[in-house]
């Protein structure tokens, strides 16, 4: 399993030359960018994502929704950190050495890769991150999912992974977050639910704001009027009655 990939006429070596070339063509200043990009800071605006989603998701819609919506962004991150887990075995399976270990010319960015390569540990997170958040909320999911692309091509660009082993790592982390999804969303739902009922906790599933908003709507559709101030709650016939 080593020597997969190893033939420079193999279709995965051709595209990553033609890919890690570009970084031989481009200024200094824009290899450092990609440097930072690959390895932190996609991941870093995946968080980002993922905790804008969860501001949206319990300031809108009902409470359950909320409810709903806030299990499926905690189980995106569930869903990444399963995902590395099970490729820690597959990784030492394979024992895929890194393309600059036995191929010339590559323009390697970043040093200290020394681990295998099959399959990208960055692209299996970013992409189970991206295809859980999309089981939350199609719009932020789909934003997740383009940033985990991203993530993938900057591997290649920066000359640590193969093609393949960018591709294997958006299989196996989309597979983690949608074939567990179920489970995950059975478990997670009910324990969300329940930490919504709780005092503070409470509003990391779901706004003060956004439940005080629901109950006004409520009692609007079933014709209750708001109090006036100074009215004491009561109707001039009681006052009459009480005087």
């Amino acid at each position: 399993m080593a020597g997969l990939a190893l033939d420079g006429s193999n279709p995965d070596v051709s595209l990553l030359y033609d890919i890690n070339g570009l970084a031989k063509s481009a200024p200094t200043w824009f290899d450092r960018v990609m440097e930072f990009v690959g390895e932190y800071g996609i991941m870093l605006g995946m968080v980002l994502v993922v905790l804008w989603c969860w501001w949206s998701s319990r300031r809108r819609g009902t409470p359950e929704d909320s409810v709903s919506a806030v299990a499926g962004i905690v189980w995106a991150p569930l869903a990444a950190g399963i995902a590395l887990l099970v490729n820690i075995p597959i990784r030492e399976f394979v024992e895929r050495p890194r393309p600059f270990k036995d191929h010339q010319g590559l323009d390697v960015l970043v040093d200290g890769k020394n681990d295998f390569s099959f399959v990208s540990d960055h692209a299996t997170m970013a992409m189970a991150l991206g295809v859980g958040l999309f089981v939350a909320n199609r719009k932020f999911g789909i934003a997740a999912i383009g940033l985990a692309l991203l993530e993938g091509f900057c591997r290649i660009y920066m000359g640590v992974h193969y093609p393949t082993d960018v591709i294997g790592g958006f299989a196996l982390g989309t597979a983690a977050a949608l074939l567990l999804a179920p489970l995950a969303m059975m478990l997670l739902t009910p324990l969300m639910g329940a930490v919504s009922r709780s005092g503070r906790l409470g509003r990391l599933v779901r706004s003060r704001s956004a439940v005080v908003a629901k109950a006004g709507d409520r009692g609007e559709a079933l014709g209750i009027p708001e109090p006036r101030p100074g009215s004491g709650g009561g109707s001039d016939g009681e006052k009459g009655l009480a005087a």
